[in-house]
């Protein structure tokens, strides 16, 4: 394995009922007042919004509410709400939602530090982060890990870049997930969601120079506990066991056990699947399903002995080819859709992806494996 040091700072409240102790988690930490992020109606729609208002009074903490998060964030409501957190003096920004909120919620949190003008520099890679306000959150969709990292993506309105951060200042100091939160998550979300999990470990898993065996069969193990899992939740979606397991594989996966001890590697999937749901405003997970299974059939001529792997401890399959066509058809199944045709897109909206990969790939350190002509070649595998 290479060196490496693990550090998360995150404190897990995990089951059922703990979203009821977040004013008093916060109160725990000495902050007085808050900006409390949420999405649009579903946290009324279930209770919660009503149970964190009546914690939070409890607790007498103060708050001002910033609503309407995009499934894919956006820079303009990330700086409404960097102005509200400021104007009211917040100490720290709560986010009760999916991954969009609680990533917006991290963008807010420097956003109020380092000031609206200067935030999307951040998102660059330009300036690096040296301060941010505390992040707490409660998790109603469990996908992107962020409840337990220091990343966060924002799209930006008018250049349409899906650019991220990342920083351990970022870490939440508590996340609260409760399986039960998750239950009226609709059937094609619970499939996004399960399609990013397992972009998050492959991603190095088949990219880097040199991957640890207690790695590679770890995440592994994760896949196989998200396919199976979703199939669960899919028949019945109040299976607790299998949201619960679900939740808790999806924070693995992305708390940066799964990435450590690597040589190499990047998140190339992530670099193309941004670039078309920034153009294009789709839910990330069906992004990723358009593009891996190309990015697969292209990468595999490097480097074909993960996928060997792959094929045979995944799905009990002899060659690699059929690996990934077993991935794919899995994606299918669940109902992700695996082309741009499937999701309405055509031949223009590959070129246009193109641009957009090869204009953000710096960022990502990857620019050295995407040109434009080798990109469009990749993702004219996905065309149909």
């Amino acid at each position: 394995m290479e060196n490496f040091v693990y550090f998360n700072p995150t404190e897990i409240y995990f089951g059922r009922g703990q979203e009821e102790k977040i004013g008093e988690i916060i109160k725990k930490h000495g902050i007085k007042k808050i900006l409390f992020l949420y999405g649009r109606s579903s946290i009324k729609k279930i209770g919660l919004y009503d149970k964190v208002v009546k914690s939070l009074q409890e607790a007498n903490i103060e708050f001002i509410e910033h609503g309407g998060v995009k499934p894919n964030p956006i820079l303009s409501h990330t700086l409404e709400g960097v102005r509200k957190a400021k104007e009211f003096g917040a100490e720290a920004i709560l986010g009760v939602g999916g991954g969009s909120v609680v990533d917006e919620a991290k963008a807010i949190a420097l956003g109020v530090i380092v000031g609206e003008d200067e935030l999307w520099s951040y998102f660059r890679h330009e300036k690096e982060i040296k301060e941010a306000l505390p992040v707490f959150d409660i998790l109603t969709l469990a996908a992107t890990g962020t409840e337990m990292n220091g990343n966060a993506v924002i799209t930006h309105d008018e250049t349409k870049e899906k650019l991220y951060i990342s920083s351990p200042l970022l870490c939440p100091k508590a996340s609260i997930l409760n399986p039960e939160l998750t239950f009226t998550v609709p059937k094609e979300y619970q499939a996004y969601a399960a399609v990013d999990v397992i972009a998050h470990v492959i991603e190095l898993y088949f990219s880097s120079d040199y991957c640890p065996k207690i790695q590679a069969r770890f995440i592994e193990g994760l896949i196989k506990t998200v396919m199976e899992t979703t199939e669960a939740i899919l028949e019945n979606p109040k299976d607790y066991q299998a949201r619960a397991e679900f939740m808790w594989a999806s924070t693995l996966a992305l708390n940066g056990l799964a990435q450590i001890g690597f040589k190499g590697g990047g998140f190339h999937n992530h670099l193309l699947a941004h670039a078309i749901g920034g153009l294009y405003d789709l839910p990330h997970g069906a992004c990723l399903s358009i593009v891996i299974p190309a990015w697969m059939k292209w990468w595999c001529a490097k480097n074909p002995s993960p996928f060997e792997r792959f094929a045979k401890e995944v799905f009990g399959l002899s060659k690699a080819e059929e690996g990934i066509e077993a991935l794919k058809n899995w994606f299918k199944k669940i109902g992700s859709p695996t082309s741009f045709k499937e999701a309405g897109l055509d031949e223009k909206a590959v070129e246009e992806t193109a641009k957009i990969t090869v204009q953000t790939a710096p960022v990502w350190g990857l620019d050295k494996y995407y040109n434009f002509e080798t990109t469009k070649e990749i993702l004219m595998k996905a065309l149909s």
